[in-house]
């Protein structure tokens, strides 16, 4: 049984009108949320209930953020050919590896950090018509390997509390897959974990502590959260379509941040939908999982 959360339990924390938010992340040692406006090339910063607004310009369209371990308010962050890092205090960029050099046409999108401090992250046709994206691992600065390509638009790497099932969506097909992954990384058994077949297209994803997925539906309204099994168990409606990615965060891990995008939106959509691109939160009874943070010399 589905079961649905009325619309006034999530409620619009930061009326930032980003044209296509992404990307957030809570870091726990700065009660902090970061997330992106990739087409706007921007970085935002807020605290738990979206007051403490900063904002910092970004060299290109940047597809995430996530934090690096032992490296204070320093992020990996993905742009169009290569991995950076961003420093919150200096607001500099500085390039950490470079990334399909060779396709122009490309860009990075969404990333996921494991539990072994892995990076994983998609790279997707801009045009958003060519399936020239891949999924990637990042092991080390110098071990980066490509895991499953053919993707237009790659999105929403994920992985089970228990490190066992790895998530991966491909946005345009309408499909969240699952893998089986093993401790160093490979991925087999690649299957249909769930089919959008009831409008809009599936974004970003996180999983809680129970192993289950929650999924941003883009041109949808709502958010989706899926049994281990493949089930939706429950559906969170919002008064923008454009749902992009949700996380988890607060002291507890059971505030939900999600990002919204005013992307493909007509001005009269937009008038429409006065907080589509806003930054949403709601509560939960179940916590999601810590987050990760980046390891140069993860293994």
């Amino acid at each position: 049984m589905v079961r649905r959360m009325i619309l006034d339990q999530s409620h619009c924390i930061w009326e930032v009108a980003t044209h296509l938010g992404e990307g957030p992340v809570w870091h726990a040692g700065e009660k902090a949320l970061y997330f992106v406006d990739i087409k706007s090339r921007k970085i935002h910063r807020c605290a738990e209930d979206g007051a403490a607004r900063q904002s910092w310009d970004a060299p290109d369209q940047i597809g995430f953020i996530l934090p690096i371990q032992g490296e204070n308010g320093n992020f990996i962050c993905g742009l169009p050919g290569k991995l950076v890092r961003f420093s919150s205090s200096t607001g500099s960029f500085t390039t950490m590896l470079e990334v399909e050099t060779a396709q122009p046409g490309n860009r990075l999108n969404d990333g996921y950090i494991d539990s072994q401090g892995c990076l994983w992250f998609g790279s997707m046709d801009d045009g958003e018509k060519a399936p020239s994206g891949s999924l990637y691992r990042l092991n080390t600065l110098t071990d980066l390997q490509a895991k499953d390509h053919d993707y237009i638009i790659t999105n929403g790497p994920c992985m089970s509390p228990d490190g066992k099932v790895f998530y991966h969506t491909d946005t345009l097909r309408k499909k969240i897959y699952a893998f089986d992954v093993t401790p160093d990384g490979n991925l087999s058994g690649k299957r249909v974990f769930a089919d959008i077949t009831n409008g809009g297209h599936p974004d970003g994803t996180v999983v809680d502590a129970e192993g289950y997925l929650w999924v941003a539906i883009f041109a949808g309204n709502r958010v989706e959260r899926y049994s281990p099994a493949g089930e939706i168990v429950q559906v969170i409606s919002f008064p923008c379509s454009n749902i992009t990615k949700v996380c988890f965060g607060g002291d507890d891990l059971r505030t939900v941040f999600v990002t919204t995008a005013w992307k493909g939106m007509s001005a009269e959509r937009r008038e429409q939908q006065p907080l589509a691109g806003g930054l949403f939160s709601f509560r939960v009874d179940v916590p999601g999982l810590p987050q990760y943070q980046f390891s140069e010399h993860a293994s």
